[in-house]
């Protein structure tokens, strides 16, 4: 497990029901300030989240992996500027559909 800063949190998603997780993420990024980050835990590559941060908050962050596989992913997530969301951020199998294969 990686050392965090002190305005980091980690959320394991693991436990949560797929379409509750990337609403969960998306919250915790909006409401972090400039600087500060989070790491998330997931049983599978959450390439889709990325492409779903890139095309909804371009510009607002940075997205370090920290475990890649096979069985546990962990990303850390950092908020770089301020900014509001500009495309749908819906949950898998949601009206955003992230397209998440593995663990589901």
């Amino acid at each position: 497990m990686s050392t965090l800063a002190p305005t980091a949190v980690a959320i394991d998603v693991r436990a949560l029901p797929p379409q509750e997780r990337h609403p969960l993420i998306f919250g915790t990024f909006d409401d972090l300030a400039v600087g500060s980050a989070f790491e998330i835990v997931n049983d599978h590559d959450p390439v889709p989240l990325y492409h779903q941060f890139h095309r909804s908050r371009p510009g607002q962050f940075t997205w370090q992996y920290l475990e890649a596989g096979p069985a546990r992913w962990q990303v850390r997530i950092a908020r770089t500027a301020e900014g509001v969301a500009i495309a749908p951020t819906g949950g898998c199998g949601g009206g955003g559909g992230c397209g998440c294969s593995g663990g589901h």
